[in-house]
């Protein structure tokens, strides 16, 4: 036990993210099903769809789970109105102020947790009075940080100002990363890539089987004008690149980008058309195994590299 499993309570403390596109209800209850906690993603489902998701996840698991909201939301205050109605235990909140809605998730008994990409942001959280903070690295799929800071350098700095428990994120797929991050001062991991690669994912196969044959340097931080998503590289990505170098303003980058690009890209399969987003992780992930595999090799490789290296001597 640590502070992680003992405030979500769950075995292990191993979050999944909630990814637009990926993180329905089979692949959070399959985390939450395996020891860790499994996210839904909100960000790309309507309110009602998000109430369908969380009503069908607790039918496959009586296990903990939670949803993640990014707070810049369109229907933000339905979303909320959902998930305290549904009596949701677990919130992770992103891309906004945490201050706005942290107050509202706790008095209706959500444990609440919030993501940021620097230790300016992290103690913000603190004092809006989360129960947790994520600190994720820009190796990260999606949307990253503006201060491109890795994850091996975020979290020590973020430990150092953080009184609160403390979940590390980007660039982490497996035992080693998770006992890495660890070291670094984390007490728990959320894990994105490694869970949109599992059978439970719901991305198309297309997206999974391009992500499992990418290489080192296959993805790379675009659209950072109106805000820096990791992308792999395709059409789309050569047509940001091109606008982006000619000096396109933000106004000309959300055109380019338009509605609906990502669930193009990551649900439906266009692989040149589409947004792909995904993490850098992904160079080392050649498998699409279930969740509950994940986890339990995760586990394995966290105790058994513990123990290797207690053995080191010097």
């Amino acid at each position: 036990m640590n502070r992680i499993t003992e405030l979500f309570k769950i075995k292990y403390p191993i979050i999944s993210g909630g990814m637009v596109w990926c993180s329905g209800w089979r692949l959070a209850s399959a985390v939450s099903e395996a020891g860790g906690l499994g996210l839904l993603g909100a960000g790309s489902m309507h309110p009602e769809v998000l109430r369908e998701h969380i009503k069908k996840c607790k039918t496959a698991t009586d296990k903990p789970f939670g949803v993640n909201i990014p707070l810049l939301y369109p229907d933000i205050e339905a979303v909320i109105k959902i998930v305290i109605e549904e009596k949701v235990p677990v919130v992770f909140t992103s891309a906004g102020n945490p201050k706005t809605w942290t107050s509202t998730l706790k008095n209706a008994g959500i444990t609440v947790a919030h993501v940021v990409s620097s230790s300016k942001f992290a103690l913000k959280c603190q004092q809006a009075g989360v129960d947790a903070v994520v600190a994720e690295g820009f190796e990260a799929g999606g949307h990253n940080g503006a201060e491109e800071t890795t994850t091996m350098a975020l979290i020590p700095q973020v430990r150092q100002v953080l009184d609160i428990p403390l979940i590390a994120a980007g660039g982490i797929a497996c035992g080693k990363s998770m006992l890495a991050a660890f070291a670094l001062g984390a007490e728990g991991v959320q894990i994105g890539t490694r869970f949109a690669l599992t059978t439970e994912s719901s991305a198309s196969e297309e997206f999974k089987n391009l992500c499992i044959s990418l290489n080192e340097g296959d993805t790379m931080l675009a659209l950072k004008k109106i805000g820096a998503t990791r992308l792999i590289k395709n059409d789309f990505f050569s047509q940001v690149k091109q606008a982006e170098d000619t000096g396109a303003t933000a106004e000309q980058l959300r055109e380019l980008l338009g509605k609906g690009r990502a669930k193009r890209g990551i649900f439906e399969g266009n692989l040149q058309d589409g947004e792909l987003e995904i993490g850098q992780i992904a160079a080392n992930i050649r498998d699409i195994p279930s969740a509950a595999e994940v986890v339990k090799n995760i586990v394995q490789e966290f105790k058994n590299q513990a123990a290797a290296i207690g053995e080191v001597r010097f």
